[in-house]
């Protein structure tokens, strides 16, 4: 029987569009039996839960060209204590953007490498208003990653 493996699900939501690309998120990733999926707000997320995942789905609106505040600070608060500990965690990452959210993935891309993360997907921005097509790509990306991990793809 194989181990099974946990996602966890990092976000921020002022709006209320990105915390609809994580539901959809979640819920492709529910889809895949052997993993277990926990989704935090990034308030909420800690080191204790980043030091127990096999794979990391980080989610923020874009704010100002960059990321929200609530992801910078679970960066902020888990950097020192899990500096060494998780190199080749495999992530990626969804973004609400009104703009073109570039931005934000380019810098969380520069945090990720200095924890030593793996970016397995590429990044999902949905530009402008939320369609039933993007909430399907986010469903994609989470079954998508789920399955990586429950068949040990990364």
């Amino acid at each position: 029987m194989s181990e099974r493996r946990r996602l966890l699900i990092v976000f921020h939501t002022q709006s209320g569009n990105t915390g609809r690309l994580a539901d959809a998120v979640v819920n492709g990733a529910h889809r895949v039996d052997d993993v277990d999926t926990v989704m935090k707000r990034a308030f909420d997320a800690g080191t204790a839960d980043l030091l127990a995942c096999d794979g990391l789905l980080l989610g923020t609106p874009e704010n100002f060209g960059y990321m929200s505040g609530a992801l910078k600070d679970f960066f902020d608060r888990s950097y020192y204590p899990c500096e060494g500990r998780l190199t080749g965690l495999p992530y990626a990452v969804f973004v609400s953007a009104g703009n073109d959210g570039t931005g934000a993935v380019r810098e969380i891309g520069r945090i990720a490498r200095g924890y030593g993360w793996k970016e397995v997907a590429e990044a999902l921005i949905v530009r402008k208003g939320i369609t039933p097509a993007d909430l399907l790509h986010a469903e994609e990306l989470g079954e998508g990653f789920a399955a990586g991990l429950a068949m040990g793809v990364f």
